[in-house]
């Protein structure tokens, strides 16, 4: 968020995750279910995050006729758990343009406690979000679209993918860019591109610029670890070596889709912060930053 002012709080003790999804999108557990489970794992704040992809609801996004119905329970739970943990309301939002962003003004009418700015899908001129291309659905969707829309060119969807991220953080106003580096998911096990050519580089270096002026959070996700997809969390460790140049604040996201792992690999990613320089993690709150030490 363009608006969010850097607050210190000093804790070493604070775990929190804010991408957390549930039975109202793809997730496999009710909120309460991950409420009790983060109170279990010891974490003093959570953040639900359904996918939304308002107002065309599509695909694992939530329902439309069940957005009041999310802000309902998770603002009841919010009253339950008071004495257990902080809970905070909110989307993992995607943009799509002309159909759908993350913005708070497109939100208003939810008042969400925060929003996570994410691409999942590419827009290609069709004119239903359901015609976008899928960037992490399967590999075989992925270079499906690939090879139609593109000619089978990746450099030329992934460059279209970071271009994509540049005009949401410009364009938009939300807290957090989520898995700044999507389009990698699938090139551990499956490679389509080289991630140490120079040109994929100077990507990841313009949109760190992005993330910077942008002024929001980007987190450490640990989701495609979760899954099997991964071995290392997104952002890469080059990218958040361009981030912590930009001073842009960070945050663990375990992107959970299960109760049980809603603190997977964070003293991994943890590890990973440390090693490249960062001392403090984030968190949005009424639009301020809340920093705390690792």
């Amino acid at each position: 968020m363009k608006d969010f002012v850097d607050l210190k709080k000093d804790s070493n003790s604070l775990k929190v995750n804010f991408h957390t999804h549930s039975t109202f999108c793809d997730g496999k557990n009710t909120p309460e279910e991950n409420v009790i489970s983060a109170i279990k794992k010891g974490f003093k704040i959570l953040g639900f995050s359904s996918h939304s992809t308002w107002s065309f609801p599509f695909g694992d996004s939530i329902k439309k006729d069940e957005f009041e119905k999310y802000i309902q329970e998770i603002n009841s739970l919010k009253q339950k758990y008071a004495d257990q943990i902080e809970i905070f309301c909110g989307f993992e939002a995607d943009y799509i343009p002309p159909f759908c962003k993350p913005d708070f003004d497109a939100y208003k009418k939810f008042s969400p406690d925060f929003l996570i700015g994410s691409v999942h899908y590419l827009y290609n001129g069709e004119n239903s979000p359901e015609k976008t291309m899928p960037v992490d659905w399967s590999t075989e969707k992925l270079f499906e679209g690939i090879k139609s829309i593109y000619a089978g060119d990746a450099k030329k969807m992934i460059c279209r993918y970071f271009e994509s991220e540049r005009k949401m953080l410009s364009e938009c106003n939300f807290s957090i860019i989520g898995h700044a580096d999507l389009v990698r998911k699938f090139n551990q096990k499956n490679p389509f591109f080289n991630e140490n050519e120079s040109w994929y580089k100077n990507e990841l270096k313009e949109t760190a610029k992005s993330i910077s002026r942008a002024g929001v959070i980007c987190e450490i996700n640990t989701g495609a670890i979760s899954r099997g997809f991964l071995t290392l969390p997104y952002p890469s460790e080059y990218f958040l070596t361009l981030l912590h140049e930009q001073n842009v604040p960070i945050m663990l996201s375990s992107d959970s889709h299960a109760a049980e792992t809603l603190d997977c690999a964070f003293e991994q990613a943890t590890a990973l912060a440390k090693k490249i320089g960062y001392t403090e993690l984030a968190y949005p709150k009424n639009k301020n930053i809340i920093t705390y030490k690792i």
